[in-house]
């Protein structure tokens, strides 16, 4: 009995050891968006649903480009991204200066719309008109900041074209055009978005469309890019329907993160997508089929498995 109560503590101690490793494991850190859009409260249900498996997330903030980066580094081992983005970066296209190795695709969410709204009093009806306004945008690192200049860039223009370029958040974005020192404001999110909400519950705005040429120009630029409309009656006094231009939110991760990591988050995505949807209405659609979309990204193996599993791969 004394021979047992001596090494009793020691085994007890290595025992904790060892639990306190396996849960160090199951931490993961997932990139998510700037406040004010879905992508960071998508993270922060996402993380609560991880909870449930067993798995601790840590929801940082962060843009589309950025998170590609952040992922591939290995400052992130899980991120909210956008497929033209993530195309371009596993490429080594601008606006990454080198191919991203280590970033697989987990699971394609919902379309993205590339917005444009400007005052209604600024008289602009299309991204020519931009010429020696002043234009909000998000910081760099942002896929909705780069597809600006590719927007203005087929109209012939550049930033330096502008008055002034604020690179700034949603929420300063708004308050930029509510005091008029921007005419016009860029983002990728869905629709309706609540930071225009916000800002044409204090100003009349104009929805600024991407005519079909301009979309033709923009897919030799990006082929990812893809069509979509803006229905009209989506914000105050819009009474026509807006073309646009879209491209998907997908979640990724490293190459090298474990299997049953990317298994359980997937599986609980899937499992309580009605917490998903609450946040992104666009989710409520999402199938296990439409996540496991080819996009041009490589599927993560614990998603292959998810999938193969759930018999849509």
């Amino acid at each position: 009995m004394k021979r047992h109560s001596t090494f009793a503590p020691y085994f007890a101690a290595a025992t904790i050891a060892l639990c306190a490793g396996a849960a160090q494991a199951q931490q993961v850190k997932l990139m998510t968006g700037p406040q004010g859009g879905s992508w960071y409260p998508l993270g922060g249900a996402i993380a609560n649903i991880a909870d449930k498996a067993g798995l601790k997330v840590q929801v940082l903030p962060g843009a589309g480009i950025a998170n590609v980066k952040g992922v591939n580094g290995g400052k992130a081992d899980l991120g909210f991204a956008n497929s033209i983005s993530t195309v371009d970066g596993v490429a080594g296209r601008a606006p990454f200066d080198a191919k991203a190795t280590n970033v697989c695709n987990v699971a394609t969410l919902y379309p993205q719309y590339f917005q444009v709204v400007a005052n209604a009093d600024a008289g602009i009806k299309s991204l020519g008109d931009l010429k020696g306004k002043g234009l909000a945008v998000q910081p760099k690192g942002n896929t909705a900041e780069f597809i600006s200049q590719q927007a203005l860039e087929v109209y012939g223009l550049k930033y330096p074209d502008m008055s002034r370029v604020s690179y700034v958040s949603y929420t300063d974005a708004v308050s930029l055009m509510k005091d008029n020192n921007a005419q016009v404001f860029t983002l990728g999110t869905t629709v309706p978005a609540s930071a225009i909400m916000d800002l044409a519950s204090a100003r009349d705005i104009q929805v600024v469309g991407i005519p079909d040429d301009k979309f033709q120009a923009m897919r030799k630029l990006n082929p990812g890019y893809t069509k979509l409309v803006i229905p009209a009656g989506s914000y105050p006094k819009q009474t026509q329907d807006v073309p646009t231009i879209g491209y998907a939110t997908h979640v990724i991760a490293r190459c090298d993160l474990d299997e049953a990591v990317v298994y359980k988050v997937l599986k609980g995505m899937v499992d309580n997508k009605a917490d998903l949807a609450a946040i992104a209405k666009a989710m409520a659609g999402t199938t296990p089929k439409m996540m496991a979309e080819d996009i041009g990204v490589p599927m993560h193996k614990g998603a292959m498995r998810y999938y193969k599993e759930a018999g849509v791969l």
